[in-house]
């Protein structure tokens, strides 16, 4: 697998994540990806964004790195333009990935939710807690 980067956007103590619906499993997500030949993790979490979320973003500090298939990176954010939920990336035409619903979850419901990775969720729930 590649490393990925990933953007933790925080407004109105609400966390933006990606609903996935996969196999009859429910679980949540980051919005990322793969990092591609030549970009920085930042620069890959800033595309991630815009492809997932239709938002461009300003990329901040870099608060956790997980080890899974891959170095995942995962970087708080500002939302700087664009309109949340118009992403046209990839996955949302390819119906054998599932499928993606751009949401904003509330903080205090993190945990109650099956967030991927669960340390990210945890680190986020207490810094904006």
């Amino acid at each position: 697998m590649r490393d990925r980067g990933s953007a933790v956007l925080v407004e109105n103590k609400k966390v933006a994540l990606i609903k996935r619906i996969k196999n009859g499993v429910t679980y949540y997500v980051f919005p990322g990806g793969g990092i591609e030949l030549g970009e920085t993790p930042e620069l890959a979490t800033k595309r991630e964004a815009y492809e997932e979320l239709g938002v461009d973003i300003d990329v901040k500090d870099c608060i956790a790195e997980i080890d899974f298939d891959g170095k995942q990176f995962f970087f708080l954010g500002d939302i700087t333009g664009g309109v949340f939920g118009t992403g046209q990336g990839e996955e949302f035409s390819d119906e054998s990935k599932g499928t993606y619903i751009p949401m904003w979850v509330n903080i205090d419901d993190l945990l109650s939710i099956d967030v991927k990775p669960k340390e990210v969720a945890e680190k986020v729930q207490s810094l904006f807690k």
